[in-house]
């Protein structure tokens, strides 16, 4: 295929991929997947958050499906939504009684506590891990994840967006335990893709350095902005969690001259973190890191041993 129709069709396919339409046949395939099968088909539904483009008003439904917040067969989710409701209320209800729904200002003030706050407080209650001296404010990626779900567009149901976090703070655990492989990952996909930017970030000690575990678990959470990373979270979803190296490893080749310039991890990881500042940048890095992951054999995968699989 000649060069400029290849780039012509690449510049198309990622528009109509920013917009989330990228192909009418898609999105009916999608809805036959989502709503004409019963049960649901996990497994298609998987492959295809890794193969396509999820169009924004599909994603909620999508993601309850895959986190096994709503049921396989259509018959049970009105019974399974009720159960739901109810468990979120009684966890609810159990922390105003534990007066565990306020929080304090900077001035000593009591002010009603952030809604991310109260999911973990809740997860952590319902996990029997809820003493009154623990610390809500200490970072994790739950609340990170809570924040990024609740400032998605469409996701405004509490109920569901507590269960949407559960599932999805479940589903890095995968993360966690891959961690030293996906570090590893990142360091050879950089020394191979930017030698010179690889050997500058080794040199100001940044290489062993960088928040990897802060950044992975919570699967960017608070580094790139909601509406970006929800495309990413789509692969997750999928079941690929290597997506997160190409996610940085973009970010480092991206910004190459300023990376070169700087003299202290402090300085890379301001940079990294500016990002969630700047929706117009945060789009441009997840659609690299979506097609650099693409064209790295994406779909292959950590074993439980940090081997790769397919």
């Amino acid at each position: 295929m000649p060069e400029r129709m290849t780039d012509e069709r690449n510049f198309r396919s990622s528009y109509l991929e920013k917009l989330g339409c990228r192909s009418v046949d898609e999105r009916k395939n999608l809805e036959i997947l989502l709503y004409k099968e019963n049960p649901v088909n996990k497994m298609k539904l998987k492959e295809f958050c890794l193969r396509f483009v999820i169009p924004a008003d599909y994603r909620k439904n999508l993601w309850k499906l895959l986190l096994g917040v709503t049921p396989l067969y259509s018959a049970n989710l009105d019974f399974v939504l009720e159960q739901l409701s109810a468990i979120y209320q009684d966890l609810l209800k159990a922390l105003q009684i534990m007066r565990i729904t306020t929080d304090r200002d900077g001035g000593g003030t009591n002010v009603a506590m952030s809604k991310s706050k109260i999911f973990y407080a809740m997860f952590l209650l319902e996990n029997k891990q809820l003493h009154l001296n623990f610390n809500l404010n200490h970072p994790n990626s739950f609340t990170k994840i809570a924040d990024t779900i609740l400032e998605i567009d469409g996701f405004d149901n509490d109920v569901e967006s507590y269960f949407l976090t559960k599932g999805f703070y479940e589903l890095t655990k995968a993360i966690t335990s891959e961690l030293p492989a996906l570090i590893n990952l990142t360091q050879i996909t950089l020394e191979k893709e930017d030698n010179e930017t690889y050997k500058h970030i080794c040199a100001i000690g940044a290489n062993n350095r960088l928040p990897y575990e802060t950044w992975y678990q919570s699967c960017f959470s608070g580094v790139i902005s909601e509406r970006a990373l929800a495309r990413i979270w789509d692969r997750i979803c999928g079941g690929s969690i290597k997506i997160v190296v190409f996610v940085l490893v973009i970010i480092l080749i991206t910004y190459k001259r300023s990376v070169l310039q700087m003299k202290e991890v402090q300085e890379v990881v301001r940079m990294v973190e500016q990002l969630k500042d700047d929706p117009d940048a945060s789009e441009l890095i997840v659609s690299k890191a979506i097609e650099f992951w693409q064209l790295n054999k994406g779909h292959t995968e950590f074993s439980s041993k940090g081997k790769a699989i397919n």
